[in-house]
């Protein structure tokens, strides 16, 4: 039987359980190795911490509780909030850094689970609702809040069908309740699915590979029975929401448990869970936006070295008259090296630059080989913040290394602010925005006690190992140069307005901004929209396409600039490729306008507070990237010609 659920997504359907529910879902994946040759699931092996849980058979299975999440607020809550059934003693499960971050609140249940064991209409409490808790009730409704259960640590899933369609997917978590003709319908009876493998011959026992649920807002009758308080579901197979909140002064809390054997593996449970419509749709946009970046790269680098062998072999056979000929980028070897400007910031903004590239591409490395992964809830995350720290030895010897280079003298100051300046501006936009959260009460707020974790991973040992990258980094020569430095500067002509420093900039951001845009589109909904993503070998292609053009794009743009006769390219190959960033915050906000349905000021808050860090993240690992890569091509070109 199909059941249709209007309320919740017009265009869908949703279906209580079926056996064998993860048939067909090495199809995804299968289509994610072929396209990354990244992904790997190891049936051999267990990565640590990962181990399967073998049960017996009717023994206990917990269920877990963690945070009620809003797309519409983006402020998580705890779930013993609302006024749901409480166990006695409320047991909070070991949080990890990333989880903390992440608002989770992992808290056991009085839900009873015994492994293979069927249960219908099974009572779990009554709660007295007076006019507080059906307030709190209502604003969650209205909020879409979502509920987020976990068992055997799969987290509880809903499953929607397509009209006219067998394709299915997977939206995390139940809603608290549904709101009709302005009344409010809670969801006080769970249908709980529950998947198990079984494999004599490997294991003993029973593996879970799949949780699904279903919600029903039910009138239940309950009353004392020989073994307990009984409860009695009428008309539960009609599906129309009953319970309304506002004719009720207390609610009864009832669940089904319906346990079915699966094929899936236990190495191959999360598969289902990352089933999307959008599958094919992703795969085809990311191979389309591939090819034209590559389709572009492979252009601009032919036309590059062709016009570059050109140049080259004119000046090195320029026998007679010599300095009468020279034109173009030749004519400013005397400039080409000198000190830029505000070189201090340059320094930083590079060295800072490459601790967050390998930090990324270091993280999605073991995320793709399933190291750190979404099944272990805020790995990627803290993964990713011990990397940066860590990371800091990086970016103290590139920024010590580039201001020697230009002969600066202040260099306690350089790693002073190499140390402090990005790590301190993330760490004052997220206490800043953490108050608010903190104001309103969510379980997003971060303690002080893990602020101050923060403080000692940064001070104890980020800001160490930035001194000491800078030590390493003044102690080694000076990078050499393939031409001195006159001492006069040369005057620079006056330059095409296509040529000048802001026009072409923006013109060189679009390229890396388009290498990402498909794949921002699916990071940004599973980060904003609590969507499923595992993509992890797409995206270390987009980051190997976006590394390439935006050391590409500031080649061109940095040759051209030389042959104008504009020797201030420093900064110009940063923000050739750093401008990127603009584009993505313009296109963020193009996102919440068209799909976020943010409607509180503290959501919104929130989501142009992080995607300002993360625009300015973006533009400090591009800029860094085109910055380097046309130092090494100016290097080499002018150590290629023959200078008197």
């Amino acid at each position: 039987m199909m059941v249709r659920s209007a309320e919740l997504t017009p265009s869908l359907a949703i279906s209580p359980f079926r056996a064998g529910s993860g048939n067909g879902t090495g199809r995804r994946l299968g289509l994610t190795l072929v396209a990354s040759l990244a992904v790997l699931h190891a049936e051999a092996f267990y990565l640590p911490g990962v181990a399967p849980t073998e049960y017996a058979e009717g023994s206990q299975v917990d269920l877990k509780v963690n945070k009620l999440t809003s797309v519409k607020t983006q402020l998580p809550y705890r779930y013993y909030v609302l006024p749901y059934c409480q166990p006695s003693t409320i047991h909070v499960s070991a949080e990890n850094l990333g989880e903390i971050l992440l608002g989770d609140s992992i808290e056991n249940s009085m839900y009873d689970l015994k492994m293979n064991q069927n249960a219908s209409c099974a009572y779990l409490c009554e709660r007295k609702l007076g006019e507080e808790e059906k307030r709190q009730f209502m604003r969650m409704i209205d909020h879409d809040y979502t509920v987020n259960w976990l068992v055997d640590n799969l987290p509880a899933a809903m499953r929607y069908y397509r009209r006219g369609d067998d394709s299915y997917s997977y939206t995390n978590g139940f809603p608290v309740g549904v709101k009709r003709d302005n009344k409010y319908y809670v969801n006080n009876h769970i249908r709980i699915g529950l998947q198990y493998h079984i494999d004599p011959q490997e294991f003993d026992g029973f593996r879970v590979v799949g949780f699904e649920v279903y919600p029903q807002s039910l009138v239940q009758t309950a009353k004392q029975g020989a073994s307990g308080m009984e409860a009695t579901c009428d008309d539960a197979d009609d599906l129309t929401p009953r319970f309304d909140l506002a004719e009720h002064d207390s609610i009864v809390y009832t669940y089904d448990v319906t346990w079915t054997p699966s094929p899936v593996r236990w190495a191959s449970r999360w598969d289902v869970y990352l089933r999307m419509h959008e599958g094919q749709i992703h795969w085809f946009s990311i191979v389309n936006s591939l090819m034209i970046v590559l389709f572009l790269s492979g252009m601009v680098a032919m036309i590059l070295l062709r016009t570059l062998h050109r140049d080259i072999a004119k000046y090195n056979d320029m026998a007679v008259e010599e300095s009468a000929e020279e034109t173009g980028w030749k004519l400013v070897h005397g400039d080409v090296f000198r000190k830029p400007p505000h070189s201090k910031p340059l320094a930083v903004a590079v060295g800072t630059g490459i601790q967050l590239l390998v930090c990324s591409a270091v993280t999605l490395i073991f995320s793709a080989i399933g190291f750190l992964s979404p099944v272990h809830r805020g790995s990627i995350l803290q993964g990713m913040l011990l990397l940066f720290t860590f990371a800091g030895i990086l970016a103290g010897y590139v920024s010590a290394r580039f201001y020697k280079m230009w002969k600066g003298e202040d260099w306690k100051k350089t790693t002073l602010m190499t140390a402090f300046t990005y790590p301190g501006s993330v760490f004052a936009s997220f206490f800043f925005l953490n108050l608010f959260i903190w104001g309103v009460k969510s379980s997003g707020a971060v303690p002080f006690t893990t602020m101050f974790a923060l403080l000692v991973l940064w001070f104890g040992i980020s800001v160490p190992l930035v001194f000491l990258g800078a030590f390493f980094g003044y102690k080694k020569a000076p990078i050499s140069l393939p031409v001195r430095t006159n001492q006069i500067p040369r005057q620079i002509p006056q330059q095409p307005w296509y040529i000048q420093g802001v026009f072409s900039s923006l013109v060189g951001g679009i390229l890396p901004f388009g290498a990402v845009f498909t794949e921002l589109f699916f990071i940004m909904s599973s980060i904003w929209q609590h969507q499923f993503y595992y993509l992890f070998g797409f995206l270390m292609l987009v980051i190997i396409i976006l590394v390439v053009t935006c050391a590409e794009i500031s080649i061109t743009l940095t040759y051209f600039q030389l042959t104008n006769e504009d020797y201030n390219w420093f900064w110009r190959s940063f923000f050739a490729s750093a401008s990127s960033a603009l584009y993505i915050f313009v296109y963020s906000c193009l996102y919440f306008y068209t799909r976020m349905q943010i409607g509180h000021w503290v959501g919104a808050l929130l989501y142009f507070g992080y995607m300002l860090v993360v625009s300015c993240t973006f533009a400090l690992i591009t800029g860094s990237v085109g910055f380097i890569a046309a130092f090494f091509f100016v290097r080499t070109i002018y150590g290629s010609i023959k200078i008197d």
